[in-house]
């Protein structure tokens, strides 16, 4: 589908805060357990990494949008992250760290098995001995609807409605979707494509990358992980 790239610009910076998931602070205590540096791929405005290096945690991040970035930088705390631009995949900060972690299903803006497997090479070459790299993510199972089109409502209020429109085809992995808001300013469209993965192929780019799974959960509170998880929480570890 023309057009369904990820982009995260300096516009959709702007409004990417307004609605916040809610488990900001249960990621952060989770991220907290492992370590006194992390390193967060894909840092974007900060919503992890500002609360993480607020509880004694020294945090850098890696980010490809200078928008993100900058939208990060007027928050309080945030001109005190160092973050290096590029793509997560690929660019290095010259450090290793306790933990390097990627959250929301960013992994999946990564839109190659390729570039998908070189992202999980890169944390590994973060991680200093006894290190983790943690990913969540949503399973494609919930994509998986009849006719692999749906649409999910995320607002609904008198003046304000707010709706994904999706549409994922099981062969290729690919999800592409448009956040549609619609109010009394007018419309806005948020497209973006997605390379939606397995548990268990993730877990063979960590093999490749000389990792091993260490423990998986169904969300940040230690739910297990079940045939009725909607997203995963995985940690890996260097294989002995």
């Amino acid at each position: 589908m023309k057009g369904f790239n990820p982009s995260f610009s300096s516009e959709t910076a702007k409004t990417y805060d307004n609605t916040l998931r809610g488990d900001e602070a249960d990621t952060v205590r989770f991220l907290g357990r492992f370590g006194k540096t992390a390193l967060e791929f894909a840092i974007g405005t900060g919503r992890i990494a500002l609360p993480l290096a607020e509880s004694g945690v020294a945090v850098d991040g890696i980010e490809l949008s200078p928008g993100m970035v900058a939208r990060m930088r007027e928050k309080p705390g945030g001109a005190g992250i160092d973050v290096t631009m590029g793509d997560m995949s690929q660019v290095g900060t010259g450090r290793t760290y306790s933990l390097v972690y990627l959250v929301f299903n960013t992994i999946c803006n990564l839109l190659t098995q390729d570039d998908q497997v070189r992202c999980f090479e890169n944390a590994a070459r973060h991680l200093e001995p006894g290190g983790v790299f943690v990913i969540e993510s949503g399973l494609p199972t919930w994509a998986a609807r009849p006719r692999h089109q749906f649409i999910d409502v995320e607002t609904l209020e008198i003046d304000h409605v707010g709706f994904d429109v999706n549409r994922y085809d099981p062969v290729t992995q690919m999800l592409d979707e448009n956040h549609v808001e619609i109010s009394a300013d007018g419309v806005r469209f948020g497209p973006i494509r997605q390379r939606l993965t397995y548990p268990a192929e993730f877990d063979l780019m960590a093999r490749i990358a000389g990792l091993r799974l260490r423990d998986r959960w169904g969300g940040w509170n230690g739910e297990p992980f079940t045939a009725e998880s909607r997203r995963h929480v995985s940690v890996y570890e260097f294989a002995a």
